[in-house]
């Protein structure tokens, strides 16, 4: 009698499965990585976005904040204060929305482009330089400080 050397079906099938198990194991861990990525850029991107504005404030006479971000880049200040991305609005899967209130204030925030998926805090910051986070809604003074 001769003997078949090869893989049965439910070998080969029983492979296939574990394979993927893994994959989806990694492909969840690699896209939360990348949301966590996007929040601590934003965060990032809050913070240099807080420094330009008091920068400015510093560097202008009479003192006042900048009207909108797009004040922050070249020709109006020169050098820049910010790059023309952050500038746009938009930055690594959040939306920035500067609203000057006067020449003694302002308030920025951020929000993910797609909630649950470019990230999931909101963020907020005003001429204090402090960042508050919410994680059910668009962010405001009255949130949480971002540690």
């Amino acid at each position: 009698m001769k003997s078949k050397k090869g893989f049965t079906l439910v070998e080969i099938m029983i492979v296939v499965a574990i394979v993927m198990t893994l994959a989806t194991l990694v492909v969840s861990s690699v896209l939360r990585a990348r949301h966590n990525a996007n929040e601590m850029a934003a965060i990032a991107a809050f913070k240099t976005a807080i420094t330009a504005c008091q920068n400015f404030y510093a560097n202008t006479l009479p003192h006042t904040y900048p009207q909108g971000l797009s004040d922050l880049i070249a020709p109006v200040s020169n050098p820049p204060y910010i790059d023309s991305v952050l500038a746009s609005g938009t930055k690594q899967g959040y939306s920035f929305t500067y609203n000057f209130i006067d020449s003694e204030s302002f308030t920025l925030n951020a929000d993910p482009a797609v909630s649950g998926k470019t990230g999931t805090r909101h963020f907020f910051a005003d001429e204090s330089g402090i960042i508050r986070a919410n994680s059910s809604g668009q962010a405001n003074a009255a949130d949480p400080a971002v540690e």
